[in-house]
């Protein structure tokens, strides 16, 4: 028993260990991109800048569309930034393309302060957030390239504590990566909420716009699922046409066949019972195929990560599933769950060419969360009109949100946030 418990404490440091990494990793990752969109929040300053003094000559009607297009463009790729890592900072529009209109538009005014805090404020914490998990890549390859850098320089990578003059003296520079790593774990989480605050506070849309928004916004979801769930029914109905109801006709026309036989010659009856047998059975297989499509039995007996790892175990890429859902969610946000993992897994195995795939499940207060990751092709592209298409549909349906991140070259990342339900 105190194997076994401390079996499971290891485990568990593990997996927080794990956990810890990915949640470092998301967050560099958040600091570079946030570091890259305040420096174009900074050349759009300059630009507002230059459109603000050319008022001063009379040309700044001239350049007002310009700035105020590359505002509205700026301040967009920060929304489009944050709906990545968090809920969907809806973009409003086109930008206006006078001057007047705009100063008095509160959006635009909006814009123009993130513009301001972002350039500057947000420039400072990603250069600070970058700076640790580089000094520690620094530190640990110091040894490697120490004799290109100047003695006094040399002396700044040890922290002044010994003069670094030859290679063990270089080697001792490693030890101080550890303490920054330590410090990149502990702080650059908090350093990417810091930086993505005012995108947050400034980038979203006035409380009246955003019930206009959110009411259009789930008018298009209901229509899109409405939509989905006809495709279903006529995907149904294909499965038991081709499928099911063929395979009953090919049973009841050897059935004929035996009994004719039977008037005739006894002996020959056994074949067309035999093939009719057969044929039952696959009648039998495919309705089951049927049925688990619309919703699995595992789900309702066992669990949802029971489920998925079925489905891992049937995928022709090998696949992983970590799952951590201590709470059971509403059936129907399950079942959309097990659809899309199901969907994106028969996506790679047809499509991706991936050695590799990974499903991850978590359910965090009122959310489930769900990433399929795969190392393939990537190129994914949702409005081509592959099944991407109906994996949205079915997760926006329950008020959920759908991204898929495919790159060329890969990997391909979908990741979905649903609502747990009741």
């Amino acid at each position: 028993m105190p194997a076994t418990t401390g079996g499971h404490r290891r485990l568990k440091l593990r997996r927080a260990a794990f956990a810890r990494g990915r949640l470092t990793i998301d967050a560099l990752e958040r600091l570079a991109t946030g570091f890259g969109t305040a420096v174009l929040a900074l050349l759009t300053a300059l630009l507002v800048l230059i459109m603000l003094l050319g008022c001063l000559i009379g040309l700044g009607g001239k350049l007002a569309p310009l700035a105020l297009r590359g505002l509205r463009q700026a301040a967009d790729r920060e929304r489009r930034r944050l709906s990545e890592w968090g809920p969907d900072l809806v973009e409003p529009g086109p930008p206006l393309d006078r001057l007047k209109p705009a100063l008095s538009d509160p959006t635009v005014r909006r814009e123009a302060a993130w513009m301001v805090v972002h350039g500057t404020f947000g420039l400072l914490v990603g250069l600070l957030g970058l700076t640790f998990p580089i000094h520690a890549v620094q530190d640990a390859t110091f040894w490697a390239w120490w004799w290109l850098v100047p003695s006094d320089e040399a002396a700044t990578a040890a922290l002044g504590l010994w003069i670094v003059d030859d290679l063990p003296s270089a080697l001792a520079v490693i030890l101080f990566t550890p303490g920054h790593l330590a410090v990149t774990v502990a702080v650059s989480p908090l350093l990417a909420r810091l930086q993505a605050w005012p995108g947050r506070r400034l980038l979203a849309p006035d409380p009246d716009a955003d019930l206009a928004l959110r009411v259009a916004h789930l008018t298009a979801t209901r229509a899109a699922a409405l939509d989905a769930h006809a495709a279903e029914l006529r995907r149904i109905e294909r499965a038991l046409h081709d499928g099911a109801q063929n395979r009953l006709v090919t049973v009841n026309v050897l059935l004929g066949a035996a009994l004719r036989a039977l008037e005739r010659d006894p002996a020959t009856a056994r074949e067309p019972l035999e093939r009719a047998q057969s044929a039952a059975e696959q009648g039998l297989a495919e309705l089951r195929q049927v049925v688990r499509q619309i919703l699995p039995p595992v789900l309702t007996d066992r669990s949802l990560p029971d489920a998925l790892a079925g489905l891992a175990a049937s995928c022709p890429v090998p696949c992983r599933v970590d799952a951590d859902v201590p709470v059971r969610a509403a059936a129907s946000v399950e079942a959309t769950a097990y659809f899309v993992v199901a969907e994106a897994l028969t996506n790679i195995a047809k499509h991706s060419g991936a050695a590799r795939a990974a499903v991850q499940v978590r359910r965090r207060g009122d959310r489930l969360y769900l990433q399929v990751v795969d190392d393939g092709r990537g190129g994914a592209d949702a409005r081509a009109g592959s099944g991407l298409d109906g994996m949205r549909g079915r997760v926006e349906a329950h008020d959920g949100t759908f991204k898929v991140s495919s790159p060329p070259g890969g990997p391909t990342v979908v990741r979905v946030e649903l609502p747990c339900g009741v």
